[in-house]
């Protein structure tokens, strides 16, 4: 997926959410894996509930497990604002993962700045697209543990 895709994908939510369904339909019909520029990576179906709206809402994510831990990044390819999932965690944090052919609920933990600037270098080594992700936006890109309950 090249820049150009990525920023029309932040400003154009029709276009966004048909990247999303088409993401979620591959995902769900090959056991939790996916081509394209997600090949080869750890994706999750996170379902949370709108922080204003109250509705469901479900974000295909990459995820890292570091340290033992589940980690989503809320990066949004660098957009100068988070991506929604995460005012909806930060509104009530619990939500519901697909996981490969696993579906269970999760306790969502934002980690506090000390210790998402601590973690945020050992996510880089781990998904060097990240830091491109940060040199690209003044806010500090959150990241949250996926606790399963």
């Amino acid at each position: 997926m090249t820049d150009m895709d990525k920023d029309k994908l932040v400003t154009d939510v029709d276009s966004l959410n048909d990247f999303n369904k088409a993401i979620v339909e591959e995902f769900r019909a090959n056991g939790g894996k996916v081509g394209g520029p997600f090949e080869g990576g750890t994706l999750l179906l996170l379902h949370t509930v709108g922080a204003k709206s109250g509705k469901p809402r479900l974000s295909p994510l990459a995820y890292l497990t570091l340290d033992g831990k589940m980690l989503i990044v809320g990066s949004y390819a660098g957009a100068p604002k988070d991506p929604a999932w995460v005012h909806n965690l930060r509104a009530l944090p619990r939500a519901h993962v697909e996981v490969g052919t696993e579906s269970y609920d999760v306790d969502v933990r934002e980690l506090p700045p000390e210790e998402r600037d601590a973690t945020y270098p050992k996510v880089i080594e781990l998904a060097p697209v990240f830091a491109d992700y940060q040199a690209k936006t003044d806010r500090a890109i959150p990241v949250f543990e996926l606790i399963r309950v």
